[in-house]
C-alpha cells in the first residue's frame, strides 16, 4: 500500500463573545471573542478548520452516508436484532421524541454558526494575497451551503440563519432555503480562482474549491427544481440561476478544473490496495491514494486520521470513519474485509439489474453467495478471483444479523490484510501503514467521498439531457465501466446512477427529486433475506405523508417553543 497523507480533523472552539469571569478585574490578554480574532489569513485558516469538523458527525449511525442508505430501496437496515436506530430509520418509524437524528442536526447547525461567524467578521482580515484571501472566503460560503444542503434534504427547509446572533426562527419557504444556497455557491465560484487539480498542494487535500461549487450547485439545483417542481432558482439579491448556467458550470468544471475519471472504477475502493485480496491482485488493481498527487477523481472527501479515540476534545470518533464501521462485516472478518455493524445489506435487486459486464458489479458490491456452500454456515473458496469473490468461513447471522441477503456494498467495507501488529493477526491496512488505534471502532481511515467526478460527468449528462453533450456525458461514465454507447433518457440516467453511485448516498435523494420514490419502494417487496440465519422475507417501506423527510428533533420543536414547526407527518408520531 502506497503513502497516504492525511489531515486530521481537529475541531476548534469559539467564542461569540468573553464571558469569562474576570477574578482580578484585568482584561483576560489569552481569551479571544469575535471581535478580536478573525484579523489574520492564520485566524481565518484556523476558524475554517473549525467549520471543515463539523462535516463528519461523530455518531456513526448518525452519518449522513449511512443514514441515506437506510433510507433508500438499495440497502436495508440490517445490523442485529436490537439494532432500532437502523431498522427504524428502515422503516420510517423512529419518533421524534427519541432524538435519533439529533447528531446528524446539531452538528450541521454547528457548522452554519462556524461560517456565519467567519462571513460577518472577514472583512477583518488583511490579506496581502488576493488569490488565498478569495479561497478562503470561497471556502466559507460553500461550507455555509453544503450544511444548508445537507440539513435541506434530510429534514426539509430549516430555519435561515445568514447572521451568528441568537435568533428563534421558523422554517424557510424551500425557496428562500435555496435561494441562499445557490447564492453562497453562485458567490464562490464567481470569486474563487480556478486552480487546477494539479497545482493544488497535497496539502490542501479535503478543502473545497471553485469546481467543488459548481458541483454542489447543481446538486442543489437538480433537487430543488425536482422535488419542487421548479424551474429555476430565485435569489435574495434579485437574481436568477437557470438551468442553462447550471450546466455551464459543470461544463466549465468538466473542461478547466483537472479532475477527471480514473482508468478503473475499482481503484476508488480502498479494496483495490490489498495484494492478497485475489479479485484486486488478477485485476492489476491499485488504490488510486494519496501517495501521487491524490485521486484525481475526488473533488472532495471527508479526510479521516490516525488519531481517533473516544475522549474528547482532544481526541474523538469521528477523526475515524463511523461510516465504515457501521457497513462492516457483522463480527466476523475475512481479508480484506473487516468486521463492523452490519449496517445495509444490499437489495439483491441492484445486483440484478446490472448489465452483463459492468465491472462495477463486482466492483461495488461483495456477493457471498457466489461460492459454494461447504457445510452449513461457512463458504468455500471460489473458482475464479478475476470476476467473484473469496469468502472462507462465512457465519450467516453473526451476532444476530437480520435482513441479510449476502451482498454487501464493499466500497465502505473495513479493509484488512494480515499483520503481527493485531492480537488476532489481521488487522486494518490502516494500523499496518499508520499505527492507529488497535481497535476495530476506530481505525477505518479511507475517505467518505462527497463529491466524485463520474457524479459531476451524471449530473452534467442530466442536465443536458437527449443532447450529443448529454450522451458524451453519460458514456464517459459507461464507457469507463465496459459498457456501449447508450442514448442519455432519463430512463438511462436513472439507472446509471443507481450502478455508479451505489452505497455513497444519493439513491434515496435521487428518488425524491424524480418523483418516483413511492413506485421504487412498492418494487422493494417480499426480498428473500436471512434473520440470524433463518429465511424470511422483507419489505422496504416508506411514509409518503413526510414527504420523504427525516423528524426533527422533539428537543429542538421544545426549545423553540413551538416556533419552529415539526416535519410534515410527524407532528403526531409517537
Amino acid at each position: 500500500m502506497k503513502k497516504i497523507v492525511y489531515l486530521s480533523l481537529i475541531s476548534i472552539a469559539f467564542l461569540a463573545s468573553s464571558c469569562v469571569e474576570d477574578f482580578l478585574d484585568r482584561k483576560n490578554l489569552y481569551d479571544k471573542s469575535d471581535e478580536s480574532y478573525y484579523r489574520t489569513p492564520a485566524d481565518i485558516e484556523e476558524a475554517l478548520t473549525g467549520a471543515y469538523a463539523a462535516v463528519p458527525i461523530e455518531a456513526g449511525n448518525n452519518n449522513p452516508i449511512i443514514v441515506a442508505n437506510l433510507m433508500s430501496d438499495d440497502q436495508f437496515g440490517g445490523g442485529g436484532t436490537n439494532d432500532d436506530g437502523f431498522h427504524g430509520t428502515d422503516a420510517f418509524t423512529l419518533p421524534p421524541d427519541q432524538n435519533y437524528y439529533m447528531n446528524l442536526f446539531e452538528t450541521n447547525w454547528e457548522g452554519i454558526l462556524r461560517t456565519n461567524l467567519i462571513l460577518k467578521r472577514f472583512h477583518q482580515a488583511e490579506y496581502t494575497d488576493e488569490d488565498a484571501k478569495n479561497q478562503a472566503l470561497g471556502e466559507a460560503y460553500i461550507l455555509r451551503a453544503f450544511f444548508y444542503l445537507r440539513l435541506s434534504q434530510f429534514y426539509g427547509p430549516v430555519p435561515l440563519k445568514t447572521e451568528p446572533e441568537p435568533a428563534n426562527l421558523p422554517r424557510a419557504t424551500p425557496e428562500e432555503m435555496y435561494g441562499q444556497i445557490m447564492q453562497d455557491l453562485k458567490t464562490a465560484i464567481e470569486v474563487m480562482p480556478s486552480t487546477p487539480y494539479q497545482s493544488i498542494p497535497i496539502a490542501r487535500s479535503g478543502h473545497v474549491n471553485k469546481w467543488v461549487a459548481e458541483a454542489l450547485a447543481a446538486r442543489a439545483f437538480l433537487f430543488y427544481t425536482g422535488y419542487y417542481e421548479k424551474d429555476d432558482v430565485q435569489l435574495p439579491d434579485g437574481g436568477t440561476v437557470t438551468q442553462s448556467d447550471v450546466a455551464g458550470w459543470l461544463d466549465d468544471c468538466i473542461d478547466n478544473s483537472g479532475y477527471r475519471l480514473l482508468d478503473d472504477f475499482r481503484n476508488n475502493w480502498a479494496y483495490s490496495a490489498v495484494e492478497r485480496y485475489p479479485y484486486a491482485a488478477v485485476n492489476g488493481l491499485d488504490w488510486a491514494d494519496d501517495d501521487a498527487g491524490g485521486n484525481p477523481e475526488i473533488l472532495w472527501g471527508i479526510k479521516y486520521s490516525p488519531f481517533a479515540g473516544w475522549s474528547p476534545p482532544s481526541q474523538q470518533m469521528s477523526y475515524s470513519n463511523q461510516n465504515v464501521l457501521y457497513s462492516g462485516l457483522r463480527q466476523q472478518e475475512h481479508v480484506p474485509f473487516g468486521q463492523g455493524w452490519g449496517a445495509g445489506p444490499v437489495n439483491p435487486q441492484v445486483w440484478d439489474s446490472f448489465e452483463e459486464g459492468d465491472v462495477r458489479r463486482e466492483g461495488s458490491i461483495l456477493n457471498i453467495n457466489v461460492a459454494t456452500v461447504e457445510e452449513e454456515g461457512e463458504i468455500a473458496l471460489v473458482d475464479d478471483p478475476a470476476t467473484t469473490e473469496v469468502v472462507e468461513g462465512y457465519i450467516w447471522g453473526s451476532d444476530n444479523q437480520v435482513h441479510e441477503t449476502g451482498l454487501w456494498c464493499k466500497k465502505y467495507l473495513p479493509v484488512y490484510d494480515s499483520t503481527a501488529l493485531h492480537s488476532t493477526g489481521i488487522g486494518s491496512i490502516f494500523l499496518i501503514e499508520y499505527g492507529t488505534p488497535d481497535n476495530m471502532q476506530l481505525w477505518n481511515m479511507q475517505d467518505d467521498i462527497i463529491v466524485r467526478f463520474a457524479d459531476v460527468l451524471l449530473m452534467a449528462a442530466e442536465l443536458n439531457m437527449n443532447t450529443a453533450k448529454g450522451d458524451e456525458y453519460l458514456n464517459m461514465v459507461r464507457n469507463r465501466a465496459g459498457l456501449d454507447d447508450a442514448t442519455s433518457t432519463l430512463e438511462n440516467i436513472q439507472l446509471e446512477r443507481r450502478h455508479e453511485l451505489l452505497g455513497e448516498g444519493f439513491r434515496y435523494f435521487d428518488l425524491l427529486r424524480w418523483g418516483i420514490v413511492e413506485e421504487a419502494f412498492q418494487t422493494a417487496n417480499n426480498i428473500p433475506v436471512k434473520d440470524v440465519a433463518v429465511e424470511t422475507t422483507y419489505t422496504v417501506t416508506y411514509r409518503p405523508e413526510t414527504g420523504g423527510f427525516l423528524p426533527i428533533p422533539k428537543s429542538e420543536i421544545d426549545l423553540s417553543e413551538g416556533v419552529l414547526e415539526q416535519t410534515p407527518g410527524w407532528e403526531d408520531w409517537l
